[in-house]
């Protein structure tokens, strides 16, 4: 047996490589059909050009002979033969076969042969259906495609009778009935009109009736209706209204029994929304759509189709409010209304289940619920365009007297999914004009928090309202002890922390006089650690916020209090032998001061308080150190400690830079007493172990500092420094070290862009750095490759005013070039062609006589930058290239041309949407 499998691939392989095509189908084993099928579809599509005009026909009849074969044989050699068939009749149409399609369902209906009808029907239902479908997926040129369309648009004269006879006779087995409704389906894709289709989508409702075929039926509908043009089919979508209203019962029967989809009446609903005179039929429709949308049970444990509505709202919502104003306050009368339902509904889909129930989903469920709640909330958001300050005056009427009626028990899940709808909305949408939010802030002391959904609810609604209490101070009273109180449950973690921090940087100036009792709270869940990690840097960030708004005498007093019990213990880690666990002990306590320098900035309280601002907002100014400042120096020999034990960790490394250089971009110029010190403290890190956080440093430092003339010296003696130390790093192999390449790459550019002068220097090896940039336009990692093409567009253009510069770019500049066309050529991703086409832009802009003859000598050497292009081809780009030196966008264009030719990719459908 294998022998005889070994043959026929051969003989196959033989035949699809040679310039004829025929079906080696002959041996009885499914799989070396099923591969001759496909070998000969793949020769058919894909080099049709290789297959002689006289075999066509020959070819055509040898198919229809295997067709009928295997219609009683192999289901997927079938297919496959259908397929290789219907990719034949694709490029012999119009011109070579015209009426392919009539000619298949003749050829089909022919009495005789050995083949039953049933079966002969059911062959010919798979080759119209895949018809349609290799079309969408052919590889015919553009041109041919608009052709072919129209001849397969002419042709479902031809189909649409067979299709409609089949689904309406009585005697039809359900299996034939399937694949008629596939068939429509895959037909309409060419855009079929509605109108030509009728009587077919008028029988696929009849056969919702059958389970068997109900899911076909349901995608053969919407298929159709969904089509972009159908909404010019006004009176056939009409006609369908009442079909749809006559599935209610159905629909109702069949939700109750959770088996059936909402799919179907979600169909095209504009063009029948503007027909007026049918408003009733239309709002009826609507209804339905409604009892969709409110389908009983909690999504996604006793439903799963409620979720499927949502776009519907938004549609209707988008065409009621793209009408001209006078129509548009008709439809609002009607829709209005049904819009506030919609809310209802919606807040009862999102309320949680009773708690015992809640507790036996899965994690996945309560995920999917998750996801859901926030679908819900969007479109809460979205409705709140149309529905505007009634709804928020809604909602308050509705929480309000079920926080009053003490007569009527009330459970938490209602007035959590009230509160969930004012949270949707004030999230996202300005509510600082309406004058119900201060009812709601009365409201809120007075819920019953006996819940963990309800607590996260009541803190995330406070969080969202955060805008408006910056507005109105004297209500802060009233919720930030809710907030003060939750932060010690960590099961409130997430919510309360984010409210706090959205509190304090919102409300900061208006805090002063709770930060004593918001700096106690936040100490002391964070000495018992009832936060996670990422919760504890959000509440270091709140409490930066909020000590920002202090005199300089409170801040240092707080914050000598705050971080002092980390200083201690920080102290304690660094005298322990290094090891697991006090490394991340250390790394917490360095991120927490990280995240506290990140929003402690008592600069913007100058900036904030301008013209515009009211009294209460403005701050006394500041004299003295920056705190942080302070703080830094009083820590600096501390940190020196630790990293004397850990500068070999690259993790303690970056959280000891990410303090620094936090403060430094919150800082800015406040941060210059520092910059000295830290200077020689990043000199040594860097020189016992380079580390690409080291550098990203000293980046902020270059940009930020170089250009001062008190902090030139530390800042020039600094980058020397570390360009020395990395040019050694190159010199024993930077290939390990792809980040620290990157970040001195990155550094170099920002040198030359804030103080090119540090070029000038007799210390600064500018021909090492040069090298070092051309063999790291050849790493693999595609960041790096950014970061060294953006140095060389700084560098070049200052060939003219830096000596050094010129010198090494007139001597070894031809090396970049090269550098550039072997990145082009082949040896670089596609996706950096626009970074090497700006190093090239640059070149020729500056270095136009060099480039000239680089360009001409290395493109001379054969098969160079690709064995693919010709000496025509090198010749054009080079000209192409020489031409642009003002249009960037151009050579780019020229480029990415040129690099899918050296790639053998031009012209080719994989380079099409490049």
């Amino acid at each position: 047996m294998p022998s005889e499998v070994n043959v026929m691939l051969h003989e196959l392989y033989t035949k699809t490589q040679s310039k004829t095509a025929s079906l080696p189908l002959s041996p009885q084993v499914p799989e070396i059909q099923y591969f001759g099928a496909s070998a000969l579809h793949t020769k058919i599509s894909r080099y049709w050009g290789d297959i002689p005009a006289e075999q066509y026909d020959t070819l055509k009849k040898q198919l229809f002979s295997q067709i009928a074969r295997f219609a009683s044989g192999s289901k997927i050699v079938l297919t496959r033969l259908c397929v290789a068939l219907a990719s034949l009749a694709l490029n012999m149409m119009p011109e070579v076969w015209p009426g392919a399609v009539s000619e298949m369902v003749h050829m089909f209906q022919e009495e005789g042969g050995e083949v039953d009808g049933r079966a002969r029907c059911l062959a010919l239902l798979e080759l119209l259906t895949v018809l349609p479908e290799e079309f969408q997926t052919s590889r015919l040129p553009q041109y041919r495609k608009g052709e072919v369309r129209g001849a397969l648009g002419r042709e479902w004269t031809a189909v649409y009778p067979l299709l409609q006879q089949l689904l309406r006779q009585p005697d039809s087995p359900p299996l034939v009935k399937a694949r008629v409704l596939k068939c429509l389906s895959s037909w309409v894709l060419l855009d079929v009109p509605l109108n030509e289709s009728e009587g077919l989508v008028e029988a696929s409702f009849t056969a919702l009736s059958d389970p068997e075929l109900f899911d076909t039926a349901v995608e053969a509908i919407v298929n159709t209706i969904s089509q972009p043009d159908s909404q010019r089919y006004v009176n056939t979508l009409l006609k369908l209204v009442p079909q749809v209203l006559q599935l209610q019962e159905q629909l109702r029967d069949a939700i109750q029994n959770g088996d059936m989809e909402t799919s179907v009446l979600l169909f095209s609903i504009r063009a029948l929304l503007e027909q007026v005179e049918h408003w009733q039929s239309f709002l009826a429709l609507v209804n339905m759509i409604m009892f969709c949308t409110g389908i009983p049970g909690h999504y996604p444990v006793n439903e799963t189709t409620s979720s499927l509505t949502l776009t519907f709202w938004y549609t209707l919502q988008d065409d009621i409010m793209s009408f001209e104003a006078e129509k548009q306050a008709v439809y609002l009368q009607v829709y209005r209304p049904v819009y506030f339902q919609l809310v209802d509904v919606l807040l009862h889909k999102a309320q949680f289940p009773t708690d015992e129930e809640y507790a036996s989903w899965s994690s996945d469920e309560k995920e999917q619920f998750r996801i859901y709640r926030v679908d819900i909330s969007d479109t809460l958001m979205y409705v709140y365009e149309m529905l505007g300050a009634e709804l928020l005056s809604n909602l308050y009427d509705k929480l309000g007297r079920l926080l009053t009626n003490t007569e009527q028990a009330t459970t938490w899940q209602h007035t959590e999914a009230l509160l969930y709808g004012f949270q949707s909305i004030a999230e996202t949408i300005d509510v600082n004009y309406s004058d119900v939010i201060p009812g709601l802030i009365g409201l809120i002391p007075r819920i019953n928090i006996n819940n963990v959904q309800l607590a996260d609810t009541v803190m995330f609604t406070i969080g969202a309202l955060a805008e408006w209490l910056a507005d109105h101070p004297v209500m802060l009273s009233s919720v930030l002890p809710l907030v003060l109180q939750a932060l010690g449950n960590p099961d409130l973690s997430v919510s309360s922390v984010s409210t706090l921090k959205k509190i304090c940087r919102e409300c900061k100036y208006d805090l002063p006089p709770y930060a004593t009792n918001i700096v106690a709270v936040s100490q002391e869940v964070l000495i018992k650690q009832i936060h996670k990690t990422s919760q504890c840097m959000w509440l270091m960030q709140a409490l930066g916020f909020l000590l920002s708004a202090l005199p300089v005498e409170e801040i240092l007093r707080n914050l000598h209090s705050l971080i002092t019990p980390y200083i201690q213990q920080l102290e304690k880690l660094s005298e322990e032998t290094p090891n697991p666990s006090n490394k991340l002990a250390i790394i917490h306590i360095l991120g927490l001061l990280s995240n506290l320098f990140t929003t402690l900035d008592i600069t913007k309280q100058e900036e904030e308080s301008g013209e515009n601002a009211p009294p209460i907002k403005s701050a006394p100014p500041q004299t003295g150190p920056n705190p942080v400042v302070v703080v830094l120096q009083q820590v600096f020999a501390l940190i020196q400690t630790v990293l004397s034990k850990w500068l070999n960790d690259s993790q303690v490394v970056e959280a000891v830079c990410a303090i620094f250089e936090k403060s430094v971009k919150t800082l800015l110029h406040d941060f210059a007493p520092m910059v000295s010190q830290l200077s020689e403290m990043l000199g040594q890190m860097y020189s016992t172990i380079p580390q690409a956080s080291a550098l990203d440093l000293t980046r902020q430092m270059v940009h930020i500092f170089a250009s001062e003339t008190n902090h030139f010296p530390p800042i020039k003696a600094l980058f020397e420094l570390v360009t020395s130390v990395t040019l050694t790093i190159f010199q024993q192999g930077p290939r390990d070290h792809p980040d620290i390449v990157d970040s001195f790459m990155q550094l170099q550019a920002q040198a030359l862009k804030r103080k090119p002068d540090l070029f000038l220097s007799e210390s600064l090896d500018v021909k090492a750095v040069f090298h070092c940039g051309v063999l790291s336009l050849k790493f693999p990692e595609a960041p790096t490759v950014k970061s060294t093409c953006f140095f060389f567009t700084e560098l070049i253009p200052h060939c003219a005013d830096i000596p050094p510069v010129g010198q090494i770019v007139q001597e070894d500049g031809k090396l970049l070039l090269l550098a550039v066309l072997e990145a082009i050529g082949g040896q670089s991703s596609r996706s950096l062609m626009d970074q090497f086409a700006e190093v090239l832009f640059c070149l020729n802009k500056h270095c136009f006589a060099l480039l000239t003859v680089w360009l001409k000598e290395a493109l001379r050497s054969p098969g160079f930058p690709s064995s693919r292009v010709s000496d025509d081809q090198k010749d054009t780009f080079s000209q192409q290239v020489l031409r642009e030196r003002v249009n960037k966008r151009r050579v780019k264009d020229i480029v990415k041309e040129f690099t899918l030719v050296c790639r053998g990719l031009h012209g080719t459908e994989y380079a099409a949407d490049y």
